[in-house]
């Protein structure tokens, strides 16, 4: 690991004065399961630098709080996800939120890990955390090595030049929510829908969210359901415990009278960012859920392009909707 200045602040104005000093040399720690990975792992590439400046942001309270405020839900950014997984008030409001948070890595990375690390961690994919490959386009370089390497658990809905998956359960989670992320800016406050959070890589390949240099996540802010809704998060793993998503979805439906009048549908472990589904929401919508199902799974992964190791990912996403549909039914 290579040396690095380590800051212990208390408030978000102390945070963002560092944030604006230090900029792209800067970053955040909180629970530290992925900067301090990549940190040691010493990831590099043209474009892309270790953190010479550790800001560590546990200390800020306002960010350690889940509550609900005129019938929304807000939880700070450094909620770990342990807390999120065994709060009585998500689990009878937002369960679906609490199956994401319960299935992250083990209770030990749970315990530590945060809410808004898990939102803005770096892709898992071994191109670019692997030292050979400097010419990760991710890095900054010019080649994805996916489409040509060992892919089984990259992209079937790939940005034409990355094949990086978006690795973060509660992001899949929160978007069928239709939640917000408050980001803390040098200007003041901002609040937009978690859809427009993550950056696709053609648009920028080095930033996996909007978030700039001298900005921070504070919270996600979750509206109250929808009366008659229920909801459902399934992961596939390919071990029961730690392993990222190979594939999961996320469904809410509002019923009435066993007719769907909406439904949510995110699919996670597919695409560079959480991907809605929503020929296969169009495909329910005034149907019972079981009449509808056949039609919206196949509606669900319409367009796919696997590479030549993760075919399977198809049948496993229609598989995975399938059965959480059928248990909403």
């Amino acid at each position: 690991m290579r040396p690095f200045e380590y800051y212990k602040i208390r408030t978000v104005s102390q945070g963002l004065s560092l944030l604006t000093r230090h900029q792209d040399k800067a970053a955040l720690l909180a629970g530290g399961s992925d900067i301090l990975g990549r940190m040691k792992d010493r990831l590099e590439g043209p474009k892309l630098r270790p953190a010479q400046h550790l800001i560590d942001i546990t200390g800020i309270k306002e960010m350690q709080t889940i509550t609900e405020q005129k019938n929304v839900l807000r939880i700070g950014a450094t909620t770990t996800l342990s807390e999120i997984a065994t709060s009585p008030l998500i689990a009878g409001r937002w369960g679906l939120l609490s199956q994401a948070a319960g299935q992250v890595a083990v209770p030990q990375i749970r315990n530590v890990g945060t809410l808004g690390g898990n939102l803005c961690q770096k892709p898992r994919c071994w191109y670019f955390r692997g030292r050979l490959f400097k010419d990760c386009f991710r890095k900054g370089g010019g080649n994805c090595y996916a489409p040509g390497g060992e892919n089984q658990y990259h992209a079937i809905f790939p940005a034409d030049n990355c094949c990086m998956v978006c690795p973060s359960d509660m992001a899949t989670a929160l978007t069928a929510l239709g939640a917000s992320v408050e980001i803390a800016t040098p200007k003041g406050k901002k609040l937009i829908p978690i859809e427009q959070f993550y950056l696709r890589p053609e648009k920028n390949p080095l930033r996996e969210t909007v978030l700039g240099p001298t900005e921070m996540v504070l919270s996600v802010v979750i509206p109250a359901p929808v009366p008659g809704s229920k909801g459902i998060y399934l992961k596939l793993k390919e071990r029961e415990a730690f392993d990222f998503a190979i594939t999961s979805v996320a469904a809410i439906v509002t019923l009435k009278e066993d007719l769907v009048l909406v439904a949510r549908i995110v699919l996670g472990g597919v695409g560079p960012a959480p991907l809605r589904a929503t020929g296969a929401e169009a495909a329910l919508k005034g149907k019972k859920l079981r009449e509808g199902l056949v039609t919206a799974c196949a509606a669900a992964v319409k367009g796919a392009r696997p590479l030549g190791g993760n075919g399977y990912k198809v049948k496993a996403t229609k598989g995975i909707m399938e059965k959480a549909l059928t248990s909403l039914a």
